[in-house]
């Protein structure tokens, strides 16, 4: 298959990442089938998609037109057999093994057998995934930074299996939803996790001994490092939940002990603050806050 072959993209999981990326890829001009297990998930994911385009048509970013272009194209449906003549799917479903894998399972009873399985899964490895798909040379890698949306960057992954063609359809694919796609070997974390939760991880360590206040350990990497955002803001916005499961699987597939999971961290999505998604993590978010509504702003597109 090749890259102009794909008309319509498939995304199972309408979460944070896959409206993301269905989004994305509308943006892009493909059909987009977004499959969820819950109506309620695809309503919501709906309507955020459609609030966050709004916001960009206040903004002038985007004309009304373009907006209801976006929406056109996203189809919801609960029907994972829908996706049978698509060129394409992406699965952003939560980061477990074990679920990944039974979904592979059924997208190749479900696809065409020249269908390409992508997984935006941020450290399972892709060899995993492709040794039950059935079709481990069409099994690949696309790892979107979160927000899907604005962030620039893809990881493209690339399995033991993966075949050169299918490499190459990832990177084009990248390239045409207008990213910077970087090969990355199969390995935990891929580049940006691998580096990146290390240093969350510690800075949830540095505020539970108490070495400086939340606010003042995000002000000393933003003003001292010059990120844009401090790490534990960071880690709320990825989702506190998710952190934790990138931090377990680095530290059982290396066993380096600098990926052992805070016990803060633990504590905190054993509690439900899971971070701006739900309301409290690291910051207790309210919508008409200033900080909130930065966040938001700076989310779309």
């Amino acid at each position: 298959m090749r890259p102009e072959d794909i008309k319509t993209i498939g995304i199972v999981g309408a979460g944070q990442m896959g409206r993301g990326i269905s989004q994305v890829c509308a943006m892009a001009g493909y059909q987009v089938l977004l499959v969820d297990v819950a109506e309620p998930t695809l309503t919501e994911a709906l309507a955020k998609i459609r609030a966050g385009l709004q916001r960009a048509v206040e903004r002038g970013s985007l004309t009304a037109h373009q907006a209801g272009q976006v929406l056109a194209v996203i189809h919801p449906m609960v029907q994972i057999d829908r996706l049978r003549d698509v060129q394409l799917v992406i699965e952003a479903i939560p980061e477990d093994l074990a679920l990944k894998q039974e979904l592979l399972t059924e997208l190749n009873r479900v696809c065409q057998p020249q269908t390409v399985l992508a997984s935006n899964t941020s450290s399972i490895s892709i060899t995993k995934l492709g040794t039950v798909s059935g079709r481990p040379d069409r099994v690949v890698g696309l790892h979107f930074m979160n927000p899907a949306p604005v962030m620039r960057l893809v990881e493209v992954v690339r399995g033991l299996e993966t075949s050169e063609r299918t490499l190459h359809l990832a990177m084009d694919l990248a390239k045409r939803l207008g990213k910077t796609p970087v090969v990355v070997k199969d390995v935990p974390g891929f580049i940006v996790n691998r580096v990146l939760i290390p240093m969350i991880n510690e800075a949830i360590f540095t505020l539970e001994e108490g070495v400086a206040s939340a606010e003042d350990i995000d002000l000393a990497m933003m003003t001292g490092a010059n990120h844009p955002l401090g790490p534990l803001a960071l880690a709320d916005r990825i989702g506190l939940d998710i952190v934790l499961a990138i931090c377990e699987v680095l530290y059982q597939d290396l066993g380096d002990p600098k990926f052992r999971p805070c016990p803060l961290l633990r504590r905190y999505v054993e509690a439900g603050w899971l971070g701006r998604k739900s309301g409290r993590g690291f910051y207790v978010y309210q919508e008409q806050s200033a900080i909130s509504s930065q966040h938001r702003q700076e989310a779309d597109v």
